[in-house]
């Protein structure tokens, strides 16, 4: 056998087995893509076994609730006694409300006076009267009045008015004892005193301003601590507040 025959047998087995070799790795990778396929559709499989059985116990779960709900609502229409002990429990509670705000309403009413107004006379003669808009019981002595818009007169046959105007007020049913505050303004023959804090105190006869004091007359305004009225003589005695301040006058 010559040596290009040799050749050319080599040339062809060669060619036969690359071809062989061609074909099987395409046949085994189909055989990878079919294995590849297969294990997706399976798992796919499972997943919607797994995905349907959720969907079942959830709607059993709903048949469950609906079945409750629907044996609650017989229960209740075919039970007309345990709607009534429920209507009669909202109404012993709604009564109960009623009342509490009746008496709540009621101690309101008690300690609420509209249009208060006193009077007294001390043994000199002197009359104190007072007229306020509204007043109710202080909360830490039942004796003392709390008043708005109160206004005072303090008079006697001898000598002049003393007159009183104030927001606020507080009376004591007791002594008489009074204590007007904030926006006080005080008339007194031709002096009008205005201050925050004006006490009267009838078991001594003496009244006091104080608290940004000041008073006008027509000649001059005066700038003071502390004002004093003997309610006896009435006469007034004016002072600083502090010893080492001084009484500022300004004249006109």
């Amino acid at each position: 056998m010559s040596l290009k025959s040799l050749i050319q047998i080599f040339i062809l087995l060669l060619i036969f087995s690359i071809i062989g070799g061609v074909y099987y790795k395409y046949f085994d990778l189909n055989k990878d893509i079919i294995e590849e396929t297969n294990l997706l559709e399976i798992d796919n499989q499972e997943q919607i076994k797994a995905l349907e059985k959720k969907i079942s116990d959830l709607e059993l779960k709903n048949n469950e609730l609906i079945k409750n709900i629907r044996s609650t609502n017989k229960v209740d229409k075919i039970s007309p006694n345990n709607t009534q002990i429920n209507t009669q429990d909202k109404k012993k509670l709604t009564q109960k409300k009623n009342d509490e705000k009746t008496e709540i309403s009621s101690k309101e009413i008690k300690n609420f006076v509209k249009d208060v107004e006193y009077t007294s006379i001390d043994e000199r003669g002197n009359k104190f009267y007072l007229l306020a808009n509204s007043g109710k019981s202080n909360m830490n002595n039942n004796d003392i009045l709390d008043l708005t818009n109160v206004r005072g007169e303090i008079s006697s046959d001898k000598r002049d008015t003393i007159y009183i105007v104030s927001d606020f007020g507080q009376y004591n049913s007791l002594n008489s004892n009074s204590k007007f505050y904030e926006n006080v303004i005080i008339n007194y023959q031709e002096k009008q005193i205005t201050c925050i804090n004006f006490d009267i105190n009838m078991e001594t006869n003496k009244a006091i301003a104080y608290n940004d004091v000041i008073i006008t007359d027509p000649k001059s305004v005066m700038k003071a601590g502390i004002v004093e009225f003997d309610l006896k003589t009435k006469n007034i005695n004016i002072n600083p507040q502090t010893a080492s301040a001084e009484v500022k006058v300004v004249t006109e």
